[in-house]
């Protein structure tokens, strides 16, 4: 971090992330990204409006546009949400830019959770995959992942229920499996 003293390190990165996060807004969730090797905790945010134009529009910032618009479409066809007629924004807080697949479920929950308006409790981190049929698929380096949930005391991190089963160690933090969206949507009460 650049200060008045010049460049000073910043010994926990995801602290400072996701610092701002006083409030619990609808569209709001924090997700476990990798940069190489040291897990990040990053606060996704998203937001649904209904589109005056009869073409939804869908905009992406800090993450591939593409695979935005595959994950509303596996959200609209598998949860059944109609968001054809909704303009989704997706942002991922503090100029941040992720690309690996393990915030896609963090993704499809800010997107439900601001169209329907629901806030997501704020010690939850969410983790998984998503594939085009809807399941959660396991994702690489989850204890390190955990292990950085913890350390910033949240109280709850959802995952792939194949990460779950493989899980070495006793966290303090409830760890919730999940095999597909539905179900995750079902333990955020999206659904």
């Amino acid at each position: 971090e650049m200060r008045n003293e010049g460049m000073m390190e910043i010994s926990n990165p995801s602290e400072l992330l996701i610092s701002e996060r006083e409030d619990n807004p609808a569209g709001s969730v924090v997700v476990a990204s990798m940069e190489g090797t040291r897990p990040l905790l990053i606060e996704i945010q998203a937001l649904t409006t209904p589109s005056v134009f009869g073409m939804p529009r869908r905009n992406a910032n800090g993450i591939d546009y593409n695979r935005v618009t595959l994950l509303i479409a596996v959200l609209e066809k598998k949860v059944g949400f109609n968001l054809s007629n909704q303009d989704s924004y997706i942002n991922v807080v503090n100029g941040m830019k992720i690309n690996e697949p393990a915030v896609d479920l963090g993704v499809i929950i800010a997107v439900a959770s601001s169209f329907k308006n629901l806030s997501i409790p704020k010690d939850i981190v969410v983790i998984g995959e998503i594939g085009l049929t809807g399941e959660v698929r396991t994702v690489n380096l989850i204890e390190k992942r955990i292990k950085e949930v913890e350390k910033l005391g949240f109280k709850k991190c959802i995952i792939p229920e194949s990460n779950k089963k493989l899980l070495k160690e006793d966290y303090k933090l409830d760890i919730i499996g999940v095999k597909n969206i539905n179900e995750a949507m079902s333990k955020l009460g999206l659904k």
